[in-house]
Formats: structure tokens, sequence, C-alpha cells
């Protein structure tokens, strides 16, 4: 999830170490009773030590040192795990509705110099950004047809401001690999940065379809793309337009909340769409989704601040009386 934004102390500090991010519209009072009596369930993952994991896409995290990751609170169901670690094979196995406890991940050692580079510019993309860029071009010099690594350079010059150059590579991933959610996801943040909205909407809702319903990047995106339309609406005293867009960006939020399972990108999402609740004043909705957050990342730093959240809202509701 990226470049999102709030006026939050506690969504910044995770926004600013994070970021870049099921048709339905249940109402969240719904969906949080769904999920609070949902058998939430602890698995470790062992593998190399510094590996990322995904779950259904999603990113986890990485295993420390002794190559484990603790996932404390994984939604019910059966999920897709992938495991990748620098200088092995990626690995992906299935992980049964019944799974509890460790969960071991061998992965095999690989000399494709294509994957290696594309490994090298993944590790550098969150700390040197140029380095990225020459690594994925290595890689796609290497191997021409590696859609992830065009899909990579373009974030990354997203990131660094290239816009044409992010363009002409996520379309290069996209004919490279018909029917690419995640790049059409892309492609639809690069056109909400480039004020094509309409255009970003028709992405972002591609990507959805491509994606069989599971795109929380999309979701997120649709999200804060009508989060900014509301305030922008509110600016201008349009007050319908802002209700209405408020509504769309609670819906998608939702979603991409509940696909983000209890990711780390999920924290940010849950307290965006907390935010929202705030500003369409469903306080008792606000409330309830607090709550939940703090029941799914009891120990995250951002806790305090959300218990701060409940105080403050339960105070206004108080003086409204």
């Amino acid at each position: 999830m990226r470049n999102c934004s709030s006026h939050r102390p506690g969504v910044g500090r995770i926004l600013i170490s994070t970021l870049l991010i099921l048709v339905t519209t249940v109402a969240i009072s719904s969906q949080v009773g769904k999920t609070a009596t949902a058998p939430l369930r602890p698995i470790t993952v062992i593998s190399e030590p510094n590996s990322t994991v995904w779950i259904d896409g999603v990113r986890y995290g990485e295993t420390d040192d002794k190559g484990r990751l603790a996932i404390a609170n994984l939604s019910p169901g059966i999920r897709s795990l992938r495991v990748r670690a620098n200088g092995f094979s990626e690995a992906t196995k299935s992980l049964p509705a019944t799974t509890r406890g460790d969960v071991p991940v061998t992965l095999t050692r690989t000399t494709d110099e294509a994957e290696l580079a594309y490994q090298s510019a993944e590790t550098a993309s969150t700390v040197d950004r140029q380095k990225a860029i020459a690594e994925y071009e290595r890689a796609i010099k290497l191997r021409p047809k590696f859609p992830a690594a065009f899909l990579g350079l373009a974030r990354m010059y997203s990131e660094t401001g290239d816009i044409e150059k992010a363009f002409k590579a996520v379309g290069s991933a996209k004919r490279l690999k018909p029917g690419y959610a995640e790049a059409s996801a892309v492609e639809g943040r690069l056109l909400k940065d480039t004020d094509g909205e309409e255009k970003a909407i028709a992405a972002f809702k591609r990507a959805i379809t491509e994606g069989k319903g599971f795109q929380p990047e999309a979701y997120t995106g649709l999200g804060l793309l009508y989060k900014d339309r509301a305030e922008n609406f509110g600016g201008t005293g349009d007050f319908a337009s802002e209700t209405a867009s408020y509504n769309e960006a609670a819906k998608y939020l939702s979603v991409a909340a509940k696909q983000l399972g209890t990711s780390p990108d999920a924290m940010v999402v849950i307290q965006l769409l907390g935010l929202v609740y705030e500003r369409q004043k469903k306080f008792n909705e606000a409330i309830a989704l607090y709550e939940e957050f703090l029941r799914l990342f009891p120990d995250s730093s951002e806790a305090t601040a959300v218990q701060s959240f409940i105080v403050q809202i339960k105070k206004q509701m108080a003086e409204q009386k």
C-alpha cells in the first residue's frame, strides 16, 4: 500500500516506513461481527533467514535470522503461502484451513542470473531506488520477457518521479502477461497521481476483475481516490457529492482491509477506513473498527494511538448528547 496520507500521527508513522496496497458492499458492522467470531489461528513460517513471506499475495514480513516468522492471527480458510529468499528459487504451498503452528518451507538454491538480479532489485527497492532500477534493468536484459521485473521497474520509476518511464514499464509488464492484475493496479495508481481519475477508476476495476475479485492494492487505490474526492467536494461546499464519495471510499477500503487480513498493510488501511467513518460521523462503526484493530494487532506500535482514537470519539459523542 503506498502513497496514502492522513493527519493522524499514528497512521503517518506507518506510511513513512511502507507503501506503495471480493466485490462486496457489506457494512463494516456486519464485517466486524463476522471477524470477531472467526477462529483466527497462529502459524510460524520456518524457512531460510531473511525470507520474504506472502499469504494470498499479501506481504506479511520477513523471517528472522533463525528463519522464523510468527503470524499470530492468520485469517481462517485455505490460504496460499509464498516464500522467497535471496539466492533461492521461490516456493509456494497451500495452507489448509486446519493449519496451525510451525509451517516449514524448504527453498532450493538458484543460479539463474536473471532471478538473482531481480532479487537484488527487490532488496534494494526499499533502501536505494537507483540501485534497484539498475538491477531490474539488468534482470530484464538477462531475461527480456520478465513481467515481474518490468512491474518492479515501474514502481521504482513512479517513486523517483519518472512517470513517463513508469507508464512504459507497466505497459511492458501488461503486454508480456495479459490479465496481470497487479500491473493494472499500478497503472491505476499512476493514472490517479497524474489526474487521470476516470481512467484510474477503470484501471483499478480492471485489476479487480483480473484478480477474480481479490486485489487489495486496487481496492485501496479506489478507496483513496474517493476519499480525496470527498475532501475536495467538502472544500467547495458540495456536501451531497462529499457524502457520496465518502460512501464509496468506505466501501472500497472495507474490502481492502478484509483482503489484507492481518498483514502489516492492513494496519494502515484500517486506520484510513476509521478516519473515513469519523468524517461521515459514523462513530459507532469507527469505534467497532478500532476495537477490531486492537484485537488483531494488540502488540502493534500503533495500538496506543488507536486506543486514543476511541477515547476521543467517545468524548465527542458524549459532548453531542
